[in-house]
């Protein structure tokens, strides 16, 4: 079943240099809410770069959108796409329970946002890589680089978000140096640049680089504001939507099973056959059934 289609806040550049932002959805099947719901934190970003094949049944031109394609994401766009998934698949409406951050505080506090009203910003302009240059203050923090100031790089994309996971886990400030080592194709005249010499970058130099990868990078936001009724104060509170999609069908995952078994024992369905089908379809079946009992055990 296809879902609705939709433009990706960034876009995927393809090897012709040619630019593809629609994208068409397939609503999620009982097959792909059990391979979220069974994702590893070391393997989250594989998984969903797999989902994402899945359900995205048009990227512009290209049907079916690979693996390798969906990899090649930004990492903004896989958020994006996540978060209309996620919409298909339990409804434009989140409800989150949190606890107050303040010490004094702690209590529980219940939040409530639209999906659709998720702020998603597009970049200030789109390339398949971007050229900057350093600015003399930074440059002359910078020796190595003989004056060249000029550096080129992509941003951020699944491929990363893979290759870096667990070293995510382990340490945020070498992951980030790693990323940057990936994503800086020229670095004055280092055409590309070995990761010891991203590492050695100056502060300085290395902000400028991180600053400018942010501010051409489109964003979905990653934080909802929250009042808390215990101290009136009011908190940003962090919303991974890869995180969050993943816990609701970890939490849900029990339920799919039982689904699957209710279908299964009433209508002699194979397992294959549920699972191929939406959530809502499932749900409808089972509405559909239990008053089909209801009235049986009545007599009517």
């Amino acid at each position: 079943m296809t879902g609705p289609a939709g433009v990706l806040p960034g876009g995927y550049w393809d090897q012709d240099g040619r630019l593809h932002r629609e994208f068409e959805l397939a609503v999620l099947t009982g097959r792909e809410e059990e391979l979220l719901a069974q994702a590893g934190r070391s393997a989250r970003a594989t998984l969903v770069t797999e989902v994402l094949s899945r359900c995205v049944r048009r990227l512009g031109p290209i049907s079916p959108v690979p693996p390798e394609v969906a990899r090649r994401l930004l990492v903004a766009d896989r958020q994006y796409l996540l978060l209309q998934i996620r919409r298909l698949t339990f409804g434009d409406p989140v409800h989150a329970d949190l606890v107050c951050p303040w010490p004094d505080c702690g209590a529980q506090v219940s939040v409530d946002f639209a999906v659709s009203d998720v702020p998603v910003e597009e970049p200030p302009h789109r390339a398949a890589a971007h050229t900057m240059t350093l600015s003399a203050a930074a440059l002359a923090t910078a020796p190595e680089l003989d004056g060249d100031g000029e550096v080129r790089f992509r941003l951020p994309d699944g491929s990363d978000q893979e290759a870096l996971s667990d070293l995510l886990a382990l340490n945020e400030a070498e992951a980030l140096t790693v990323l940057l080592a990936r994503c800086v194709e020229r670095l004055g005249p280092f055409r590309p640049p070995d990761r010891e010499r991203v590492s050695g970058l100056s502060a300085p130099a290395r902000a400028e680089i991180e600053e400018e990868m942010r501010r051409l990078a489109p964003t979905v936001e990653q934080s909802v504001a929250a009042v808390c009724v215990g101290c009136g104060r009011t908190f940003l509170a962090p919303f991974d939507v890869q995180r969050f999609l993943l816990g609701e069908l970890r939490t849900d995952s029990r339920s799919l099973y039982e689904e699957v078994h209710y279908l299964a024992y009433h209508y002699h369905w194979s397992e294959r056959e549920i699972m191929e089908l939406t959530r809502s379809k499932r749900h409808t079946y089972i509405d559909v059934l239990a008053e089909a009992i209801e009235v049986l055990n009545s007599g009517a």
